[in-house]
């Protein structure tokens, strides 16, 4: 099975990735089973959530459900195994070469996905995804030949790429499109409305090279799901205090301005936020999280999975698409992570930057692309 417009992520509830209320594991079970029971049908799960834990919650709760009736996508790429966490940076890539050499990647690769599949309860995936890559991940021969040779014995139907943490990586993405598109079906990016950049760069060169987009934090950062206001109070360590101050403030703003367009098809904004990510070219399926806020006022995490749920038929025109990527034009807004000529040439590469190379800026201009990265 494929992937479907709407997906659920195993990052949403709070209990892994800290945003809002931490919902028990009951109820995170349970917010998954309605998923299914009210048509969202992709299921995203990575192993490092939780240690393992996210796996094996989402396995137990699909658990008694046909396995042809639902798409389960996975994604590996941080050694939780071998690996030492590394505080806010997390555990290390596979690819870490104190960890392991090239001869070693698809041994990893392979035993990573028996155990988060051994955890789903299942035998396949129908997607699984790279986490993350770090620069050796985008540009590997042998990284690609381990995970094509996964696909050939059956783990999983097909392969993508799962960059992140945080923002960027746009010349990456479209050099490892046009190096190994021939080996992947789908890329996980982060976009939507209030955020279109870079995310929007990458579309052109996953469109050529066949490659559908999964479009994650599509709420942006929950402002979307409406309940964020001015003076909204995060608990400690809710991942969303490390955004650049007045970022509500300046984000509900731009929220009122896009409202008419959604009153006008009857849509409520996270209904929006999703058909304006999937009106842009190759994305093919949206990811929100969903967010138990904390505090008074507060919507229940259930209502905002029955607007992705309820998710209508694209009813956005050109025009209002285009109107809506000019209102959160965020173009600058941050420093880009991946390649980027802030860092030295003779720079050591880290797990998310790294520095630029002249080909991957003659690439950039094939594109059309020629600021400064």
């Amino acid at each position: 099975m494929n992937l479907t417009r709407t997906a659920y992520g195993t990052w949403s509830g709070g209990r892994f990735m800290h945003y809002g209320e931490q919902l028990s594991e009951e109820h995170y079970m349970q917010l998954m089973r309605d998923s299914f029971a009210k048509g969202v049908r992709t299921f995203v799960t990575a192993d490092v959530y939780g240690v393992g834990r996210a796996d094996a919650l989402l396995g137990e709760a699909l658990k008694g459900i046909p396995r042809e009736e639902y798409c389960l996508v996975g994604i590996v790429g941080h050694d939780i195994y071998e690996g030492i966490r590394q505080g806010s940076k997390g555990y290390p890539r596979f690819t870490d070469p104190s960890l392991r050499g090239p001869e070693k990647y698809y041994d990893y690769l392979k035993m990573a996905t028996e155990k988060s599949l051994e955890r789903c309860q299942t035998s396949k995936f129908d997607l699984l995804m790279l986490h993350n890559p770090d620069s050796i991940s985008y540009t590997s021969e042998k990284v690609w030949d381990a995970f094509t040779k996964i696909r050939d014995e059956g783990l999983t139907e097909r392969l993508g790429i799962a960059p992140g943490p945080a923002n960027g990586f746009t010349l990456d993405m479209i050099e490892c499109f046009e190096r190994y598109g021939d080996r992947m079906d789908w890329a996980m990016i982060i976009l939507n409305p209030f955020e279109p950049w870079p995310g929007q760069h990458v579309l052109a060169a996953a469109e050529k090279n066949k490659v559908d987009i999964l479009a994650r934090v599509v709420d942006y950062g929950g402002l979307f799901h409406d309940d964020v206001k001015p003076g909204h109070k995060f608990r400690d360590g809710d991942h969303r205090t490390h955004r650049p101050g007045e970022w509500i403030e300046h984000g509900v703003e731009r929220l009122e301005k896009v409202r008419p367009i959604a009153q006008k098809h009857g849509l409520t904004m996270l209904q929006l936020a999703c058909l304006w990510t999937l009106g842009n070219t190759a994305v093919k399926s949206v990811v929100p999280t969903l967010i138990q806020e904390h505090g008074e006022g507060a919507r229940t995490i259930e209502s905002k999975l029955d607007e992705l749920a309820a998710l209508p038929d694209q009813c956005l025109s050109k025009e209002e698409i285009e109107t809506i990527r000019q209102i959160g034009d965020n173009t600058g807004c941050m420093a880009l992570k991946g390649a980027s000529q802030r860092h030295p040439a003779d720079m050591e590469p880290r797990a998310d930057e790294w520095a630029m190379r002249d080909d991957l800026m003659a690439l950039a201009g094939s594109f059309g692309l020629r600021w400064t990265w």
